[in-house]
């Protein structure tokens, strides 16, 4: 048996505890949650002034490979949606950081407690066009869920947590340890079989069936996005958001074949104004030669 020498006992101590950042231009605040792969805490930059949200990486993951992963995915990954990384580093004790936007506003699923059906929608939509950007730079997020996408206080809608991301590529041949969370997690990414884009897009699919439980042709959409085929889903996240603008725009869906009941309906609600006022010429035409035949 190799003895531990006092310094790595330190160390190591250290590395299990709470985070040191002197020598850092940060003072921690608070702890905002738990990440990925460590924990985030609120902090103040003293050079610039500004809050900043701190993530520091788990001792038990803290390598150079680990921590360069979610930086370096959330570096070439510019998109408003998207948090964007200011700084990163390495504290006294070993372990890994990096500072991102402090943002503010609450996680996806109390947001869409209170938030009428087309705003949920459209906020699903923005969250697909984050994953759908990062899927035009080859980056496949593997752990989309409501804990991982916030509302900020001005509507704004952000994907966080890359610290499972990877590379489409480097999936393409070969399995993968098992990362993310089981209800959200496509059948061959729960396997660790290789995750593509189409994994994220079952994932998406979890995320909006729960942001329109009564709605049939949104659960349509749902359900075929979360297909145990992964050749029945959707290909691509842009064709998923697609077909929930149609639904929006008052257009049939691509996922749902409708009744003729339902067909009237929907075309209803989306000439209603039109329809309305056509009604309403009618029965004034109709008064009208009423009162005067009498």
């Amino acid at each position: 048996m190799t003895a531990i020498s006092d310094d790595a006992l330190t160390r190591l101590r250290k590395g299990f505890g709470p985070p040191e950042f002197g020598g850092t231009r940060y003072e921690i605040v608070s702890t905002l949650g738990r990440g990925g792969m460590g924990v985030v805490y609120l902090a103040r930059d003293t050079v610039l002034g500004r809050e900043v949200a701190l993530k520091v990486v788990d001792a038990a993951a803290a390598t150079e490979a680990a921590f360069e992963q979610e930086p370096r995915v959330l570096a070439q990954l510019e998109h408003p949606g998207i948090v964007p990384v200011h700084d990163f580093g390495q504290l006294e004790d070993g372990r890994f950081f990096y500072a991102m936007k402090r943002i503010r506003g609450e996680r996806l699923d109390r947001w869409a407690a209170r938030a009428e059906l087309h705003e949920r929608l459209a906020a699903f939509l923005r969250v697909c066009d984050a994953v759908a950007f990062a899927h035009a730079h080859g980056v496949v997020h593997r752990d989309l869920k409501p804990d991982n996408v916030m509302v900020g206080e001005f509507g704004e809608v952000l994907v966080l947590d890359w610290g499972v991301a990877r590379l489409a590529a480097a999936d393409a041949d070969a399995s993968s340890p098992v990362v993310g969370t089981p209800e959200y997690m496509a059948p061959a990414q729960a396997r660790g079989e290789a995750a593509d884009v189409r994994a994220d897009v079952f994932s998406l699919g979890v995320l909006l069936s729960a942001l329109a439980p009564d709605v049939r042709a949104v659960q349509a959409i749902a359900a075929k996005a979360r297909e145990v085929d992964p050749t029945r889903r959707y290909p691509t996240v842009m064709a998923l958001s697609a077909d929930v603008s149609r639904f929006l725009a008052g257009v049939a869906v691509l996922a749902h074949r409708e009744t003729l009941g339902e067909r009237a309906l929907r075309v209803g609600r989306r000439y209603r104004l039109p329809i309305a006022l056509m009604l309403t010429y009618v029965v004034v035409r109709v008064l009208l030669i009423l009162v005067f035949r009498i």
